[in-house]
């Protein structure tokens, strides 16, 4: 039988109606000849209750038992799901991921995949079975304790056994209709797209589109599975939603194929670093050690006004999550204060957005960071930081702007036309 893997968020499961209705989606795909592997989430809100009980209870606690708990809200969920589809007399069952078993390292709520043995599901397949309920989100580490993927671990889930079982596809359901050209909810000219690349997907994902979690469409690159985004809440078929897929399988590409952005960042700057060999390491090695999420970086190198001192100084400066300042500002005197360098002051700015312009057409062609300078220019944005890539442009500016900057730049790339 071909198969399908069908993956339901919390949003999607909420309450026993949005189950239901998540089973009845499963089921016209099994009267449609697949046999289906279904990974859920906990329902919504119950992953951040089971989280607020185990650090009410210490502040301090036990990694493993914390997963132990975490982990339970998504047990739940495949036992209902797996009943519900029963009583529409389809063959289910749910499976914890010890009983795959999933196997997972042991780093307890951020556990990584090993291997997903197939034998266990493929034999109650083989005997009659058309749908194993799986909960998302979890493994069994090779000490036999139960452990986490941290947050958003059923997306990748859901990819992980599309590439175990060579799924025909991996059908994301959520409560958005698609990937979107930017967020419709600051434009009205967003526009849903019928297809993306891997890389544009991973691009927009890690640049602050909430669609699909990162890691998920970094395996689905790896594996080459085709993800197809769709929404629990309206009637879909083969052409709905988006499919995320091989570049290949685009015709093709528009240059930008989407605005995307993140509002809670911040801009640091190391003012008058001297400048030498290993003075970046020193500065971003203790960052990463303290567990910043270190972004964009410039350096820019001036000589001295100093009579007499003939040393490089430089200005660096990075960009991190608005949440990681002050660990950033730790880190950053504790490794001035054990002599790894110096600086004059350090400089920071909570009150900036990054916007980025993703698409794969942009190999191709030539004047895409003009276009966007000249948008930004005109509705008199000014530009903070600049970064780029293969298929990237991002810059920093005045939070306040943000909304009015990615409409310009949705304008000025056309992204409402197909």
């Amino acid at each position: 039988m071909p198969l399908l893997v069908m993956k339901f968020g919390g949003t999607s499961v909420a309450d026993l109606a949005r189950i239901k209705n998540a089973a009845g989606k499963v089921k016209r795909e099994v009267e449609r000849g697949y046999d289906v592997i279904v990974i859920v989430s906990a329902m919504s809100g119950k992953t951040n209750e089971l989280v607020g009980w185990v650090e009410g209870t210490s502040p301090l606690y036990d990694a493993r038992e914390y997963d132990a708990v975490v982990s339970s809200g998504e047990n739940v969920t495949a036992g209902l799901m797996a009943l519900t589809l029963q009583e529409m007399d389809v063959p289910a069952r749910s499976w914890q991921g010890w009983q795959v078993p999933i196997q997972t390292t042991s780093a307890h709520a951020a556990a990584r995949f090993v291997d997903i043995p197939r034998a266990n599901i493929d034999a109650k397949f083989a005997e009659g079975f058309k749908v194993a309920v799986v909960a998302g989100f979890q493994g069994v580490s090779p000490e036999g304790r139960i452990t986490t993927l941290g947050r958003g671990g059923s997306d990748t889930t859901a990819v992980a056994f599309a590439a175990a079982f060579a799924a025909e596809r991996c059908d994301i359901y959520t409560d958005v209709d698609g990937v979107y050209t930017t967020d419709p909810r600051i434009t009205s000219k967003a526009r849903k797209l019928d297809r993306i690349a891997f890389e544009e997907m991973l691009e927009l994902a890690s640049l602050g589109a909430k669609v699909l979690q990162t890691r998920s469409v970094e395996l689905a690159m790896r594996y080459k599975v085709r993800l197809r985004v769709l929404s629990s809440f309206e009637d879909t078929d083969e052409n709905s939603g988006t499919l995320v897929c091989d570049e290949d399988e685009i015709m093709e590409s528009k240059v930008v194929s989407g605005v995307a952005y993140s509002r809670d960042e911040a801009k640091m700057t190391l003012v008058r670093v001297e400048d030498r060999p290993g003075i970046a390491a020193a500065i971003f090695g203790p960052l990463a050690d303290a567990g910043v999420n270190v972004d964009m970086i410039v350096q820019n190198i001036s000589e001295t006004d100093a009579p007499g001192d003939k040393r490089a100084y430089t200005d660096m400066t990075f960009s991190c999550p608005t949440n990681q300042v002050v660990r950033a500002r730790k880190a950053i005197e504790a490794a001035r204060d054990e002599g790894k360098f110096v600086y004059a002051d350090l400089v920071t700015d909570s009150d900036v957005a990054k916007l980025s312009v993703v698409g794969i057409g942009m190999r191709s062609h030539a004047g895409v960071a003009a276009r966007m300078f000249s948008a930004l220019a005109a509705e008199n944005v000014n530009i903070k930081v600049i970064t780029t890539s293969e298929i990237k442009i991002s810059v920093l500016i005045d939070r306040k702007y943000m909304e009015l900057a990615v409409q310009a730049l949705h304008d000025a790339f056309e992204l409402e036309k197909a």
